[in-house]
Formats: structure tokens, sequence, C-alpha cells
């Protein structure tokens, strides 16, 4: 994180955990602001990589899951870097930045993906670096969110995904309640005054929290090539395009969609815990089913307003169908799965 960006939060009462801010004070208020009010983010948890160079947009187009041309001045895009294999080594939200392309992904990956894309540049005209400490992000959530953006930078976004540059920061709209503004390490202090005055000041993980309950999959070091994309519904979020050339992965991919039977897909779901000990990604999920193998694997778990955690959990389709799903073992807490935040194809 940016020093003089973390040195500005701190004096705003944040508190930080490994350069994360883990609340402002009261973690539990801060959880339903999420849910209920008006709450205002800092994205530490993301870092983000820069594609910069004439040939940037041919490069990431043969490199990533979505096509890459689709990303423009007013339009984002999810997309995945994949092992040849199909499985997702990272997922990254997509956006420009004059001529340049800017990728949004886990804090944790941006080095490693910073040196697994620079392995494949060879003679390319591209430049792959980390921006990380330049540029800020800041979440935005809430009923009140877009009047107060409207204030600030006049005309947003319309659809989701959909993104305005007003010069001074980057503005993304996720829903009619959900936003991202990204600026320079310069400049945030004074937006963050500016919306912190109309919303509560909130930690990293009801930003987790708000993308689990949007059925957003976010790939961290602990779940690296766990998932062809469609397992995590990329492909129904718009981060998957089987109309473009070839890219790691590509060709199982491409069978999975239209030869093979998708048997795992991702859900929503919740676990009240009692141990004291908090789901992470990464942990394995059972079913009576599969005789004592895992049917399933959560790929991101949040405290979730009023106790207990919410999940995206991979699963076993017959499983989610007609078992009873278990955290860790059979004798485990039982998931409770909520409805979907979007139509899953049936069957």
């Amino acid at each position: 994180m940016n020093p003089d960006w973390q040195q500005f939060l701190t004096q705003q009462g944040a508190i930080f955990n490994a350069d994360l801010v883990q609340h402002f004070g009261d973690a539990s208020a801060e959880l339903n602001a999420a849910a209920q009010g008006a709450a205002l983010c800092d994205l530490g948890q993301f870092g983000t990589l820069r594609a910069s160079g004439e040939g940037a947009q041919s490069f990431l187009q043969n490199m990533l899951s979505s096509d890459i041309n689709e990303v423009s001045a007013s339009r984002a895009q999810l997309s995945s870097l994949n092992s040849p294999k199909g499985r997702m080594l990272a997922t990254m939200l997509i956006w420009r930045n004059g001529d340049d392309y800017l990728l949004q992904l886990p804090r944790a990956l941006c080095e490693p993906m910073r040196k697994k894309l620079g392995m494949y540049v060879l003679r390319a005209k591209v430049k792959i670096s980390d921006a990380s400490n330049e540029i800020v992000s800041l979440g935005l959530s809430g009923e009140n969110a877009r009047e107060i953006l409207g204030k600030q930078f006049g005309e947003l976004p319309q659809l989701p995904f959909g993104c305005t540059d007003t010069g001074p920061a980057g503005v993304l709209k996720f829903s009619d309640t959900r936003f991202q503004v990204s600026t320079s390490a310069q400049l945030a202090p004074a937006l963050w005054q500016s919306f912190s005055q109309h919303m509560q000041q909130v930690g990293s993980v009801c930003w987790d929290w708000l993308n689990i309950r949007a059925g957003l999959p976010v790939i961290l070091p602990q779940t690296q090539e766990q998932f062809v994309p469609q397992m995590v519904n990329f492909e129904l979020l718009g981060g998957v395009n089987f109309k473009k050339g070839c890219y790691p992965g590509q060709e199982i991919v491409a069978r999975m969609q239209y030869l093979g039977k998708l048997k795992r897909r991702m859900y929503l779901a919740h676990i009240d815990v009692d141990s004291g000990e908090a789901p992470q990604p990464g942990d394995e999920l059972f079913s009576a089913e599969m005789d004592g193998q895992a049917s399933g694997m959560i790929a991101n778990a949040s405290p979730a307003p009023g106790g207990g955690y919410d999940m995206l959990a991979v699963m076993q389709t017959s499983s989610r169908e007609s078992q009873t799903v278990h955290w860790k073992s059979l004798r485990g807490e039982a998931l409770q799965f909520l409805p979907p935040p979007y139509p899953l194809p049936q069957g």
C-alpha cells in the first residue's frame, strides 16, 4: 500500500493488519452499514497491474479468457488468466486508462501474475508493470452512492461494468448501488473526505462480503488452479468469450462448454460457526454421496451481518440438489444455500 495513503487512513481511524484495513473501530456496525446503509471502503486487498505499449491489446487478447477488444473507455470487463489445463490462476477486473489497460486482482497475486505474464511477452511491444502504489481504488455502496458520485463527478455509467474517466478519477459501476472509484494516491484523500461526510467508513471485509453476495468470485492463492472458469460462473459474468482466438487453456474451457457436462457450479451459501474457527477459501466441503471424497470447495468467505459467514461454494451440482453439504467433514456445520444473485443454468 502507498505509505502516504496508509498514513492518511490511519489518521481517519483505520485499524490495519498486514497493510489491510480491518475496520474503523466497530466491525459489526460496519457490516450492517454495508448491508443496509451507505459504506465507503478502501480496496487495498486488490492491486493493479498496468499493461502499456502498442502491443498491449493483442497481447492481453492472446493471454486472457475474455474479449479484450471489447474493453473501452466506457466499458470494463471481468477476465481470467488460466493454466494450459484451463484452471484459473487469477481473476481480474480490466478497464482502460488512456492507451493502457489496468488489471485489478488480489494484491497477493500481483507480483506472481506480473512475472507470469512477463514470461510470455517475448518480442511483443508491451510492458507489464505493478501500479498498485500509484492507484487507489475506493468502493462505495448504498442507495445514495449514485447521488453522491453524481454530485462529485457529474454523468455516471448507466450499465453494469460501465465506466467513465473524469480526469481526476475513473468511476466503474457494478450495480445501481455499488461503484468503484480509482484515482491517484495524491487525490484519494480529498475524495475520501468528501465521500465520508455521507457514508460510513468500513473495513475491506465489507467489500469482500458485497462481492460474495453479488456472486463475483475472486481467485486467491489458496484456490489457484482449482476451478475452470465455468465452475465459478465466469461465463455467466462475461469473463469468458467463446468466439475469440486461442489463449492458455482455451481448448479445455471450450470443450467443457460445448462437449462436456459441467458437474460443479458455484453457489451462494451461509454457515453458522460455533467453533470460533472461520471458514477459509480452499476449505473442502463434503456430502454423503461422495463416499468420503470432497464434493466441493469454498472459493470465497466473509463474516456476514448478523453473525455467521457467507460464502461462494463450488459444489457438485448433484450434492447441491439432493444432499446436505458440510464444512470440512461430514460432521462439520451444514451449509444453508441462499437464492443465487443471478440465474443459473438448469440441468
